[in-house]
């Protein structure tokens, strides 16, 4: 019997006592854990030669690990065989939840990236927090969003190794905690390298003995428990109050801090107390701006603890960091308030204050005169700690994640840094990885490239370009078209069992996917759906091929815009799905608690993929990728990654419609929704269903404040910011054309077709190869 095989049968036996039939799916999660974990530390003990790749993340979003490692390692089919000859389905392990680590794009991409320098052999590690819980599991009571804990350890941890022998200490003001890490090795495709993901829980100093306790210091022991665990209990605190902003501070000063000192104990074995060598040992990459803390952490620590100059060690900060901005907008250009920060890391502030210094004197010397440096101060005059610009000033590069996102940060969010630093600036479009994109989640599409073109693709994606000289042969269209019609069958049997919601695979499956934001237009995408409505049953749109709108999607627990637009779309739902006079035409349906596991299953089955970002605010966004990459059509407008999407596979392939990023900047100051509601019949009738009764908000008001968003604007904003009015009847009239297209099923699959075929730049096997070559010098 294969060894891998015998390996899970025997743990079976010896830790459970049970045979493989008797076995429970937790049970034969960790034994099939344990038994792929042996051929995995032989490599795992081997520590990388030479320069070595940090990614901090606040963020690492791996999804399910069980399926992924197993094909990583070579025995997802041996497991296939192992379960089918004793008569077991191999689904049962989707019992076991997604690891909660993370919550949207820039926690899958950190994840991704893990992933893809694994495979290629560039020595990259991943340092983040090991939360208890996730952001919130998501649930619908009638439409409106509710939120629990999200448990993901109750079915335990078995690829994550406790190193107690590593621990370290982080200081905070009034509080010392343990930091205590649990190694999670990233596996290679071909088990080529195996990486470390370091995740730090926050434990308290003091052992937790009650038989050494009074009542005062059982209650004190208690506290000082609570209030350490609760560092590391739960993805983004809701920092709607000071206590939620300070903890969220002292979950980013918690791990990088850890991380940091980790990194110079290992240095010190090597080097001693000579720090010039560090930028030579160790490159960091700062994921946004929640780790930008670790810059004065790292100079405090050379400074306080091993009596580095503060000059030098500023000058190894910016060898050593280098900073991935992934927004434009300014709420999330991360800012801390002076007191706060000094309430949490005082000492940490004196090296703020320091850099802020530095900055000043080599703004002098550059020649910028005094009354331009407030727009560069990292402390302003507001009191405010401005991190982004703390991470251009401290770092050696700052890149953009998509060519317009990156064009947008040097000629608007940063120009001002970029006039200072040209050099600095540069882009690193995202990309996904082909092995859980594509590979896992869609076996029957990955099986039938890999016969057309060979296997090539799984660690060359570019290879797929290779699948072009089918795209006029009928009976690859053909083949290509029954994949997606499997696909479309899986997910309709998936959400009927999840969400007691039945859908005909054969309509064309609309899919918006991502988190809930007023940028991302969702409430666009709804307003459209209603006008659709409106135009069926009025004869205005007579042939209208049956589709199903398909959402999902968390919104932020204090965020009440987004929780509106969720309770909007579910009443949209409510009101096409139960007409008997439409719903054999039209399906809603918000799926809940949208992870990577139900992304697995959404990305192949769809055919047209929404992307409909104001144009100039999506930095870059990643599922576009990986619906283009499982062979659906992008609706989208001239933003983010959709425009080289658009370039690689062809605009007459995609329907691209909406202003661009040149035409909203000349009319920022002039727009007024008003007069496009008051001109356009269309627009004014879906924008007062908000308030007209047609649909209940349950008595919240948040539709009115919906509304009012809209035509009034609010005291931080202009009516319709995000320019949903101007957008509303270009983007229907995109929308219904690739619906009717899709009657074309020839023409419609070969456009799905030739998206797959030209997805392979966007691979994050090629973005990880750019950092390393052109970032790290790894």
């Amino acid at each position: 019997m294969n060894t891998f095989k015998s390996d899970v049968i025997e743990l079976l036996e010896l830790e459970y006592g049970k045979t493989i039939q008797q076995a429970n799916t937790v049970e034969l999660y960790h034994a099939i854990t344990k038994a792929a974990m042996k051929p995995v530390k032989a490599k795992w003990d081997v520590p990388a030669a030479g320069k070595k790749a940090c990614y901090f993340s606040a963020e690492f979003l791996t999804g399910r690990l069980i399926y992924s490692n197993l094909m990583n390692l070579g025995l997802l089919n041996t497991l296939s065989e192992l379960f089918n000859e004793n008569n077991i389905d191999i689904r049962a392990l989707e019992e076991v939840e997604d690891a909660a680590l993370g919550n949207g794009g820039l926690g899958r991409l950190a994840a991704c990236f893990l992933d893809s320098a694994a495979t290629k052999g560039i020595p990259l590690n991943g340092y983040g927090i090991r939360y208890h819980y996730g952001l919130f599991k998501q649930y619908f009571e009638n439409g409106f969003q509710k939120e629990t804990a999200d448990d993901w350890l109750r079915f335990g941890d078995p690829w994550s190794l406790r190193r107690e022998d590593e621990k370290v200490t982080v200081q905070f003001k009034n509080q010392t905690v343990y930091a205590v890490p649990y190694d999670m090795p990233v596996i290679g495709y071909g088990a080529q390298m195996v990486n470390t993901l370091r995740l730090w829980q926050a434990e308290p100093i003091n052992a937790f003995n009650f038989r050494l306790f009074n009542d005062q210091k059982f209650e004190l022991a208690v506290r000082e428990r609570n209030e350490a665990e609760a560092i590391s209990s739960v993805l983004y605190p809701n920092d709607s109050t000071a206590k939620g902003k300070k903890l969220r501070l002292k979950q980013q000063y918690f791990f990088t801090s850890a991380s940091l000192q980790d990194m110079i104990r290992s240095y010190k074995k090597k080097y001693g107390n000579n720090f010039s060598h560090f930028p030579d040992e160790y490159a960091v990459q700062l994921n946004d701006t929640h780790p930008v803390v670790s810059v004065p952490e790292f100079i405090r620590l050379l400074v306080t603890n091993e009596r580095v100059s503060f000059p030098k060690a500023l000058k190894l900060a910016r060898q050593t960091f280098a900073y991935t901005n992934h927004t434009i907008m300014a709420e999330a250009l991360e800012k801390w308030d002076v007191n706060l920060f000094r309430s949490v890391i005082p000492n940490v502030y004196r090296y703020v204050v320091m850099i802020d210094r530095a900055l000043v004197k080599e703004l002098v010397s550059l020649g910028v005169p005094e009354e331009q440096q407030e727009q560069y101060r990292i402390i302003a005059e507001n009191k405010q700690i401005h991190m982004a610009r703390l991470a251009v000033f401290a770092t050696h590069s700052v890149n953009g994640v998509a060519k317009i996102h990156t064009e947008i940060l040097k000629n608007s969010t940063l120009k001002e840094w970029y006039a200072l630093y040209p050099e600095r600036f540069n882009n690193k479009t995202n990309g996904i990885t082909q092995r859980r994109w594509l590979a896992l989640s869609n076996r029957e599409l990955s099986g039938f490239i890999t016969e057309k073109i060979g296997s090539a693709w799984l660690t060359d994606l570019s290879k797929l370009k290779n699948l072009e000289k089918y795209k006029d042969d009928a009976e690859v269209i053909r083949q290509f078209a029954e994949i997606k019609q499997i696909k479309k069958r899986q997910l309709a049997e998936y959400i009927e069992k999840q969400e007691g919601i039945k859908l005909n695979p054969d309509f064309v499956f609309d899919v918006q996917v991502k988190r809930m934001h007023e940028y991302k237009r969702q409430l666009l995408n709804a307003f459209s759906i209603l006008d659709i409505y409106y135009g069926i049953k009025e004869g205005r749109i007579p042939d209208f091929h049956p589709t199903v709108f398909l959402f999902g999607g968390k919104a932020a627990p204090g965020y009440l815009r987004a929780k509106g637009i969720i309770k909007f779309i579910n009443e949209i739902a409510g009101k096409i799905n139960n007409d008997p006079a439409i719903n054999e035409k039209m399906k809603v349906v918000f799926v809940s608690n949208y992870n990577v596991s139900y992304a697995e299953k959404i990305m192949p089955a769809a055919d047209i993929s929404e992307q409909i970002s104001t144009a100039g605010t999506e930095a870059s966004g990643t599922g576009n990728m990986k619906l283009m990459l499982n062979g659906a059509v992008t609706l989208g407008t001239y933003d983010g990654a959709n425009i080289e999407i658009v370039q690689q596979a062809g605009e007459e392939n995609n329907y691209i419609f909406g202003a661009r990023v040149e035409e909203l900047g000349k009319m920022e100051e002039s727009y007024d929704p008003k007069k496009i509601y008051q001109r356009e019949e269309r627009v004014r009738r879906v924008v007062d269903s908000l308030v007209n009764g047609e649909l209940d908000d349950g008595g919240t008001n948040l539709f009115k404040e919906l509304y009012d968003s809209l035509l009034m604007g609010a005291s931080w904003h202009k009516p319709d910011v995000y320019f949903l009015l101007y957008d509303f009847l270009p983007y229907c009239d995109a929308k219904l054309q690739a619906i009717q297209d899709y009657a074309d099923r020839f023409g419609f699959t070969r456009k799905c077709f030739l998206n797959t075929a030209n997805a392979g730049v966007f691979s994050s096997d090629r973005t990880i190869q750019e950092y390393a070559a052109e970032i790290w010098n790894v």
